[in-house]
C-alpha cells in the first residue's frame, strides 16, 4: 500500500457519480458501411436526411445517461465540426449546403436536456498530410483539440484512445501526450481525461463493458503504455497503485460501433444489458454504452425501445431500498458516523469503523420478512477505496446463513443472487486496507429478466 492512499479528485467523484453516460459514433463510416475509414472519403458522402440531435438528448436522458460522448474526429480525420485546420470536414459537405456543425447541435441539446457534453478526437488521422511528421501533426492535433475545447461550453469528459498507424511518409506517429494534457487542463480545467492509463479515467481492458469482479479505482500509471494497455491490469486495477485512475466500461448496444443497417435486428437482448450494468456501474465502473446514429441521424428506433426497456427495468429494481431507514447497529462506530448513517439515503452521510479497525459488522432489522435479490454496497470515496472483502448474511432459525459475498466495493458494488426472505440481515467486512467506511447499504427485489 502506498505510504498516502490515493483519493479521487472532485471531478473523479462527480464523473463516477454519473454512472450511466453515452458513446456516439458518427462520421462518414456510418454512410460508408465501415468501421474504421481510411480518410480518402469525399465529404459529400455525409448527408445525414433527418439529422436531430435533441432526439438523440431525448432517447439518452429518458434512459437516466447522464452525458454524451460525440466522435468529434475518428480515425478517418472527418471533423463533424467545420475546423479552420482541415478541408476534410462538414463544411464541404452538402448537409445544411455545408454550413452545420453536429458538435454544436449535440452539445447544445445536451445542455437543453440537462446533460453533461464530452468529446472523442482521435489522434490517428488517416487524412492529414502532416500525421507522421510528429511535431507538425501534434501541433495540428493541438490546434483542432482546443477548437474543441474552446467553442462548445463546458467539456466534462476528452477521451483519446491509443490507435497509433503510419503516416502518408510511412513514419509511425510519435503523439505529445503531455502538450495534449495540458491543453485540456488549460482550457478545460474540470474535464476529466480518458486514455489507457488515464491521467484521471482509464479503459477497462476491454469492450465487452465487464469490470472486474475484483476491481479497484487505483493503478500504477507508469506500468501502462498507452496503445499497448495490459488489460488484465486495467481491469482489476492496483490496490498497491499510487494513482486515482477509475474503470470506463465501454460496450456498444449493438455489434459494431457505427450504425450498420443490416445489424439492426441485433441490438443487445435486455438481458444482456442488464448483465453489462451489473458488471459495470455494480463493480466500481461506469457503463458508457454506445449508441450509433443511422444514415438519417438519429438514434434507432430499435436501440431507443432496447433503452427504454433497460430505464424499465432498473426503474423496478431500485425503486425501493428495504434497508433504507431500517433499524442499523454496528459493534464499534467512529464518532459521528453511526450506523444509521449507511441506510439513510443521504450521500452526505457514512459509517466508519473506529480508527484502526480493518474488520467490522452492521446489523439490520428489517421489521419483518423481506423478499431480496440484489444487494448494494458503497463506500465513501472521497476517503479512498478500502474494503477488500466482504459478505451479507441473513439470520434463520437461529443463525447466520450467507446471502452473497464479494471483495472490492468502492462507489457501488452490486450482487445478484436467488431470490431470499429474512427479517435481518448483516452485512460483515472481513478485509480491509483502512478504517472501513460505507455511504449506503441496500436491498432490492429485482424483477425476472427472460433471456
Amino acid at each position: 500500500m502506498p505510504a498516502q492512499p490515493p483519493v479521487p479528485t472532485p471531478q473523479q467523484v462527480a464523473w463516477q457519480e454519473m454512472e450511466f453516460i453515452a458513446f456516439t459514433h458518427f462520421g462518414v463510416n456510418t454512410f460508408t458501411n465501415r468501421e474504421w475509414g481510411e480518410g480518402k472519403e469525399n465529404p459529400k458522402i455525409f448527408n445525414p436526411t433527418a439529422f436531430d440531435a435533441r432526439q438523440w438528448a431525448r432517447a439518452c436522458k429518458d434512459a437516466g445517461i447522464r452525458m454524451i460522448i460525440l466522435t468529434c474526429k475518428h480515425h478517418d480525420g472527418f471533423c463533424l465540426w467545420p475546423s479552420r485546420y482541415t478541408e476534410h470536414s462538414v463544411k464541404n459537405s452538402p448537409w445544411k449546403d455545408g454550413r452545420g456543425d453536429v458538435v454544436k447541435e449535440v452539445s447544445d441539446a445536451c445542455r437543453e436536456a440537462g446533460l453533461k457534453f464530452g468529446v472523442y478526437l482521435s489522434p490517428w488521422d488517416r487524412h492529414e498530410p502532416t500525421y507522421g511528421d510528429s511535431p507538425k501533426y501534434n501541433e495540428h492535433f493541438v490546434n483542432q483539440l482546443t477548437e474543441l475545447l474552446t467553442n462548445y461550453g463546458e467539456i466534462t469528459e476528452v477521451w483519446f484512445d491509443g490507435a497509433c498507424g503510419e503516416g502518408p511518409n510511412g513514419k509511425k506517429q510519435q503523439y505529445d501526450w503531455p502538450a495534449f494534457h495540458a491543453t485540456v487542463r488549460k482550457l478545460q480545467p474540470k474535464a476529466v481525461i480518458f486514455s489507457d492509463a488515464g491521467p484521471d479515467v482509464r479503459w477497462i481492458g476491454n469492450e465487452n463493458g465487464y469490470a472486474g469482479e475484483t476491481c479497484w479505482s487505483m493503478m500504477d500509471r507508469s506500468r501502462v503504455a498507452i496503445g499497448k494497455a495490459d488489460g488484465k491490469y486495467l481491469n482489476r486495477g492496483d490496490p498497491a497503485g499510487p494513482d486515482w485512475v477509475p474503470g470506463e466500461c465501454d460496450v456498444s448496444i449493438r455489434p459494431g460501433w457505427f450504425y450498420h443497417a443490416d445489424q439492426d435486428a441485433k441490438v443487445k437482448p435486455l438481458a444482456d444489458l442488464v448483465n453489462i450494468y451489473f458488471a459495470s456501474v455494480g463493480r466500481n465502473g461506469l457503463l458508457l454504452l454506445n449508441l450509433p446514429p443511422d444514415q438519417r441521424g438519429l438514434i434507432h428506433e430499435n436501440d431507443a425501445a432496447r433503452l427504454r426497456e433497460l430505464r424499465k427495468f432498473l426503474d423496478e429494481t431500485f425503486r425501493t431500498n428495504l434497508a433504507q431507514g431500517k433499524p442499523a447497529k454496528a459493534a464499534a462506530e467512529a464518532p459521528g458516523h453511526a450506523a444509521a448513517m449507511a441506510v439513510d439515503g443521504d450521500g452526505a452521510t457514512w459509517w466508519a469503523a473506529p480508527a484502526g479497525t480493518t474488520s467490522a459488522t452492521i446489523e439490520l432489522d428489517l421489521g419483518g420478512p423481506a423478499r431480496f435479490n440484489v444487494v448494494m454496497v458503497e463506500e465513501m470515496i472521497s476517503l479512498g477505496q478500502r474494503i477488500e472483502e466482504f459478505a451479507v448474511e441473513r439470520w434463520d432459525d437461529g443463525k447466520w446463513l450467507p446471502v452473497c459475498q464479494g471483495t472490492t466495493i468502492g462507489h457501488k458494488r452490486l450482487l445478484r443472487f436467488p431470490e431470499v426472505t429474512a427479517g435481518k440481515v448483516r452485512l460483515v467486512i472481513t478485509k480491509s486496507r483502512g478504517t472501513p467506511t460505507v455511504r449506503e447499504f441496500g436491498l432490492f427485489l429485482a424483477p425476472a429478466v427472460a433471456k
